[in-house]
């Protein structure tokens, strides 16, 4: 997809990808606003997302994070970071799809891993990761992710990539034309 093509950068990912921080990496180089889905349904809601899930379950965050999607890619020009779940709903996926241009942020689970962990095997547990072996869940949960990650536009392996150097990377992939939108 060409600049002229490019109505919003989506980053959609597994946690710890690095979508919020190449977000704000993009943002600074190219001067569109970032936008990141969870801290947008976080503002609307005025409790974070462990509080909605608690009090108002999985079908009712869901509800909310479609709208938050809906809203945030109907405008342009603009840096999007989505939740590590939201392109695997199907309504999320498709408007992603048609409102920008997206980019699959790709990371081995060991990396993954480390990155949640920060290297320390007795960090906290994200929810997610449930009980067990964490390590063993993220590879579950990409292995049931992949086919609906596959569908992005264009994946970028993170592996060893700074924020910056994943921007570059986007960046490039969108197009010297991107500077029009500047």
């Amino acid at each position: 997809m060409q600049a002229d093509q490019v109505r919003n950068i989506i980053l959609v990912g597994f946690m710890a990808s690095g979508k919020s921080s190449v977000a704000r990496a993009i943002s600074r180089r190219c001067h569109w606003p970032r936008i990141d889905a969870d801290e947008e349904i976080v503002a609307r809601a005025r409790k974070p997302i462990a509080e909605i899930f608690k009090d108002s379950g999985e079908d009712a965050f869901r509800e909310l994070e479609r709208s938050v999607v809906a809203d945030i890619c109907s405008e342009s020009c603009r840096i999007v970071a989505v939740g590590g779940g939201s392109f695997i709903d199907d309504v999320n996926r498709r408007t992603m799809l048609d409102r920008g241009v997206v980019f699959y942020l790709s990371a081995r689970p060991e990396t993954i891993h480390y990155r949640v962990t920060r290297g320390n095997p007795n960090a906290p547990v994200r929810p997610l990761l449930g009980a067990g072996n964490p390590l063993q869940r993220i590879v579950d949960l990409l292995e049931e992710r992949m086919p609906m990650y596959s569908q992005a536009h264009h994946t970028v392996e993170t592996d060893g990539l700074t924020p910056d150097q994943v921007a570059q990377v986007v960046l490039k992939i969108c197009g010297p034309g991107i500077r029009q939108y500047i």
